[in-house]
């Protein structure tokens, strides 16, 4: 199984996911960030309660090594006390775009 994952984040604005995004990906933590421009409606139970909201998908590339650095910075910038980060694993791929995406998230050498 190839390193790479795919992370799913869902912000309550554009412009927050367009915020988290480029500092993920100018701290290499990913390599490719695409945001859903149209909002999605989801339902969801929090504090007891049934409720709905408008929110971006933000969908994250990069590698399971990355995946604590990734995470962090997400809740340190987000504005909701629980963001959703969820990872999945990508099972198959190019291997011109596994070697990009790899090559991306690795720290640059000194």
């Amino acid at each position: 199984m190839p390193d790479q994952i795919v992370v799913f984040v869902t912000c309550g604005s554009a412009a927050e996911a367009r915020r988290i995004g480029r500092v993920l990906v100018e701290r290499k933590a990913a390599a490719c960030v695409s945001i859903f421009q149209s909002p999605v409606e989801s339902i969801y139970r929090w504090k007891g309660a049934v409720k709905t909201a408008r929110e971006y998908l933000v969908m994250i590339k990069t590698s399971r090594k990355q995946f604590a650095a990734l995470r962090k910075t997400v809740q340190s910038l987000h504005s909701y006390d629980v963001p959703e980060i969820i990872a999945l694993p990508i099972v198959k791929g190019s291997r011109d775009y596994l070697a990009w995406l790899s090559e991306s998230v690795r720290p640059l050498k000194k």
